[in-house]
């Protein structure tokens, strides 16, 4: 048990965030902890304007809700281009030499087996399941790392608690920026928002 409590102590001295919970950075005057500020447009030219200076004032961390896709809305926010590509590539070639190994240590090396009169190490054979597992595990890693990235599922969302956000779906356009961002300041940012043609900017409560 020593040991134990020792080995703890020391994971606590050097990872703390694994231990314990981190205070949240801003709270609300009821204490809950704040997920961040909403501020709402009427217009696609207001939002899409605005979203261009919330990126030039240089925040990461925030979004852009729509009831409709708008043209160009990607390079105005400065959204780099996703990682997804680059991961699906790694899953078929992992797929790939997955099949190869598979097929060719089995036939040629624990059951040596002739193929179509073919060489034991001969490729050609493989070239069906070598197709197959390659796109297999391609599907697999553009859905969940679509997820991952996305952060998805998830069956709640602190905005659903903001009752005007609700007419996204319909005639307004909103754009949310979250307490975790670096350049998140409660009153500098709702100043920004104001600036940059927001109404109604609130304070949302991150509220399980």
């Amino acid at each position: 048990m020593s040991m134990i409590k020792e080995m703890m102590t020391t994971a606590a001295d050097y990872f703390p965030m694994l231990l314990r919970k981190q205070a949240p950075k801003f709270v609300t005057e009821s204490g809950n902890p704040v997920y961040g500020i909403v501020a709402e447009f009427d217009e696609t030219p207001k939002v899409f304007k605005a979203a261009a200076q919330v990126r030039d004032a240089g925040y990461s961390k925030w979004d852009v809700h729509t009831p409709f896709p708008i043209h160009d809305m990607e390079e105005a926010m400065g959204i780099k281009t996703t990682k997804l590509p680059l991961m699906a590539g790694g899953a078929a070639l992992t797929g790939l030499c997955i099949a190869v190994v598979l097929q060719w240590g089995t036939t040629d090396i624990l059951y040596p087996t002739v193929v179509q009169g073919k060489p034991f190490e001969a490729w050609q054979p493989f070239v069906p399941i070598m197709f197959e597992l390659a796109i297999l595990c391609t599907a697999f890693m553009c859905i969940f790392g679509m997820l991952a990235l996305n952060g998805l599922p998830r069956w709640h969302h602190p905005l659903f608690s903001h009752e005007r956000f609700y007419r996204v779906g319909n005639d307004r356009f909103f754009i949310s920026i979250e307490s975790t961002d670096p350049n998140f300041d409660p009153i500098k940012t709702k100043q920004l928002l104001e600036k940059a043609g927001g109404t109604d900017i609130t304070l949302v409560e991150d509220v399980k």
